[in-house]
This record gives structure tokens, C-alpha cells and sequence, in this order.
């Protein structure tokens, strides 16, 4: 049985619960406890703090666990990287009050600084070759200009709202966060497989996240060029129709790119163009 440390509330909780639902791993979170199992899996989720979960995972109280970058980061903890997910991003930044003319990051010098974060700012300063006083403090580091506490601070940004009600403006981007998958490094051998196949389940939800699965009907004459217009996987499927002359073409396409090949393949002369969703993709 795996042990899968997540965090118990907030944003990360729903992003991460959401994943294993698409990997079809089912979990109880109605009467939610410290520990549940999954239903149809070999995992068993133990819902902490989000601070605790690398000093869990390292310590092998729990076998791996999703937690955001910046708390691994931040305690220092000997556990392994496994994979980056992409969801639940933010970032770490400096802010000051709006009012203060900022000159770069020589401004903090022999300033006070308020953070959750000390030791990823401590090694930031240093490699800035700045001098500042690192005041630590949980809670709502973004008051502390704001009551005298600090002249800035150092916290987790994501839109930014929080700043500008606070009066304060961000002005260096330290680092940037998103999940990530850890574990212990002395898993079991059976557990080791555990985590092989979650990760297969996880690889091929990810894999389909911004991807659309587009079929069309292509006049043969110009067969080539659609196809040659296709930046999808591999080489696309092509399919004779029954109407002669006509073929189905399918393929799959990256959602960044996708409305510009779409306008291209329309004025190639493709028909009838359906556009599909991908919940999970093997490749």
C-alpha cells in the first residue's frame, strides 16, 4: 500500500484531488479523516498541512506526496523530485509600498523583510549580494508594511489582488511554483511499482490536458497540403470516405496553437471539421 500525503484544504487539495479522480483513483473526501484508502487503488491518502508533507514524505512517514515547489523549496527536505504537475502555479516575489521608488534589488539593502519563506529569500539576497534583516512571521506577511513590522515582504503571488489592497506593489519575481510530485528515496521495491503505475496513470492525464482531438473530411486533391498544415503527434490518420474522391482525416492538436491551424485547414478546402475533447492519452 502507498502512502500519499496531499494537503488537506485550499486550492492545491482541489487541484489534486481532481487529478486522481481523472486517473480513476477513488477517494472518500465526504467524511474526511487523517487517512482514508482509495476504494479501487493501492494508495492510501493522508490529508496535512501542506508545510508538513516534504518532512513527512523524507522521513517516510508518508511514501510520496503533492506539494507546492515552494514548501519544498523552502524546508530543505531529502526527498526526490518525481514530476512537475502544472497546476496550482504561483510565484515568489518581493513587494514594497506602491509609493516607494523602487531602483532594483539593491533597495533592500539593511531593509526588514517579512516572509513565510526565510531560507529560499536568505539564499536569493546572497546571491544578490544584498544585505537585509529577514523577519519571520505565518499568517498575513502582506500587513506587515503596512503596521510597521517590515519596510517589505516576500510571500506566495498569484493574481496579485492581495498586494494592491495591501498598497503594496511586486517588483522581483524570486521564484516560481507549481505541484510537484516527491517521495521518500528508500521506497520498497513493491511500492516502487505502486508509484510506477500511478505515475503511468498520471502521465497520460496530463498528457491530454490542452490537447483536442480533431477529425475532417479532405478533398483527395488537396490530401497533401492538409496534411502537411498538421502539427499534431506523428503522422495523422487519413481514411477513405465513402464518397470518392473525399478521406477523414484525424488528428490531435495542441489547444495553444489550435484556432490558427483550424483557419488554415478551413481555406485548404476541410470539411466538416468536429472538434472532441481528450480526458487521457497514451503515448
Amino acid at each position: 500500500m502507498l502512502r500519499i500525503a496531499i494537503q488537506s484544504k485550499g486550492r492545491l487539495f482541489d487541484d489534486t484531488m481532481a487529478l486522481l479522480q481523472e486517473a480513476g483513483i477513488k477517494v472518500n473526501t465526504t467524511k474526511r479523516t487523517l487517512l482514508t484508502q482509495a476504494a479501487n487503488f493501492p494508495v492510501e491518502v493522508l490529508f496535512l498541512r501542506d508545510d508538513d508533507i516534504p518532512q513527512t514524505v523524507a522521513g517516510g512517514v508518508a511514501d510520496v506526496g503533492i506539494v507546492g515547489e515552494n514548501e519544498y523549496m523552502e524546508r530543505q527536505e531529502d526527498a526526490e523530485v518525481i514530476r512537475r504537475l502544472g497546476f496550482s502555479r504561483c510565484r515568489l516575489s518581493l513587494a514594497i509600498p506602491k509609493e516607494a521608488d523602487y531602483t532594483g534589488v539593491q533597495w533592500f539593502e539593511g531593509k526588514r523583510i517579512a516572509t513565510s519563506y526565510p531560507h529560499i529569500l536568505e539564499d536569493y539576497l546572497r546571491r544578490q549580494g544584498v544585505r537585509a534583516e529577514i523577519h519571520v512571521i505565518t499568517g498575513s506577511v502582506e500587513i506587515a508594511p503596512g503596521i510597521g513590522l517590515s519596510q517589505a515582504i516576500f510571500d506566495i503571488v498569484s493574481s496579485g489582488s492581495t498586494l494592491l489592497s495591501n498598497n503594496l506593489k511586486e517588483v522581483e519575481v524570486v521564484m516560481r511554483s507549481e505541484a510537484v510530485l516527491i517521495a521518500n528515496r528508500n521506497l520498497s521495491p513493491e511500492k516502487r511499482e505502486t508509484l510506477r503505475e500511478l505515475l503511468f496513470r498520471l502521465e497520460a492525464v496530463k498528457c491530454a490536458e490542452d490537447k483536442r482531438y480533431v477529425l475532417m473530411n479532405a478533398p483527395n486533391d488537396r490530401l497533401d497540403d492538409i496534411v502537411a498544415a498538421l502539427p499534431g503527434m506523428k503522422s495523422p490518420t487519413v481514411m477513405p470516405l465513402a464518397q470518392e474522391g473525399w478521406s477523414s482525416v484525424h488528428t490531435v492538436l495542441d489547444e495553444e496553437c489550435f484556432w490558427e491551424i483550424i483557419g488554415k485547414l478551413k481555406s485548404l478546402g476541410a470539411q466538416g471539421i468536429l472538434v472532441l475533447p481528450i480526458e487521457k492519452m497514451i503515448v
